[in-house]
């Protein structure tokens, strides 16, 4: 079995000893794994070694209690060891992938998924609105486009940071696609940001009366209370930690509806995988914003 670490954005590979669960533990084998913004900003804070992500594998062994889950195929989120061949999981934060999905659609949907599902959901959504979403291209944005067109919306608008991008956002169902440093004229029902910083209060502002933003970067942002009064205007947070931990249940449900989704499709997650080796440039793709959907390695 082997490790990850990294020098620099490189990833150095160290055998170590095999890995045996214990109780409540699961052992996966990795298929693929996604590079997220968190990874990213740990390299650079030079912390040394790859923490958590979302990955996608098949169970190899398990503790005592967990035998019946050998052999199924799985993806969720690990805490630690996420990019190493092998990975210790906890069954809360893992679910069964049906028959027949492949494996980069079932990395894309494991989270990314579930956080558009549950953006919209949680902005209380109905068919017939109209849908902004930011940070359009992302592995999350790319899928939340899709859902809020699935889902009956009247009209979509991507937005992103330059329009090289629209021809990607067109075909996963954007209506109309908008940079950051045009004037947002038009007025929506619904912001999904994933941007944060200004882009937050900015949103507020294109929203129409009544109208509802959910806030899920990690880059934070403010609100003038004042510009959200009149119009009854309303933010709202997302915390996938707090949902995995109070409401797992909600997540099964959401997770069942992108199955179905995927398997009628009426979405198509979007992806790019590298080898291990080359991980600078997955993480070169992520830090330039430059990937259009969810991006990978292959561990193995």
């Amino acid at each position: 079995m082997h490790k990850i670490q990294f020098s620099g954005r490189r990833p150095v590979i160290t055998d170590v000893a095999e890995l045996t669960p214990g109780p409540g533990q699961l052992l996966v084998r990795t298929e693929l794994v996604g590079v997220h913004v968190g990874l990213l900003r740990m390299l650079e804070r030079g912390d040394g070694g790859p923490d958590g992500g979302e990955i996608v594998g098949t169970v190899v062994a398990a503790g005592p209690d967990l035998t019946d889950w050998i052999g199924k195929r799985v993806g969720g989120v690990v805490f630690e060891g996420a990019y190493a061949e092998y990975a210790t999981a906890m069954p809360p934060l893992m679910t069964e992938i049906p028959a027949g999905v492949a494996t980069a659609d079932a990395l894309a949907l494991v989270r990314g998924g579930v956080i558009a599902l549950g953006l919209l959901r949680t902005a209380r959504f109905a068919a017939g609105e109209s849908v902004l979403v930011t940070g359009a291209a992302s592995g999350v944005g790319h899928l939340a486009i899709q859902l809020a067109k699935a889902l009956g919306a009247a009209r979509v608008i991507a937005a992103v940071s330059t329009d090289d991008k629209a021809d990607f956002l067109r075909d996963c169902g954007a209506d109309e696609v908008v940079t950051y440093d045009e004037t947002w004229a038009e007025k929506v029902d619904v912001i999904l940001d994933g941007v944060g910083a200004d882009m937050v209060q900015r949103g507020v502002e294109t929203l129409a009366p009544h109208g509802r933003l959910v806030a899920f970067s990690a880059y934070g942002g403010s609100v003038d209370a004042n510009t959200l009064l009149g119009e009854l205007k309303t933010v709202t947070g997302f915390s996938m930690g707090l949902l995995s931990r109070t409401r797992a249940d909600l997540l099964d449900a959401w997770r069942t509806e992108l199955w179905e989704l995927l398997a009628a499709g009426r979405i198509r997650p979007r992806h790019t995988v590298f080898p291990l080796v080359e991980m600078d440039a997955a993480l070169d793709l992520v830090a330039t914003r430059r990937n259009l959907g969810r991006v990978a390695v292959s561990p193995a």
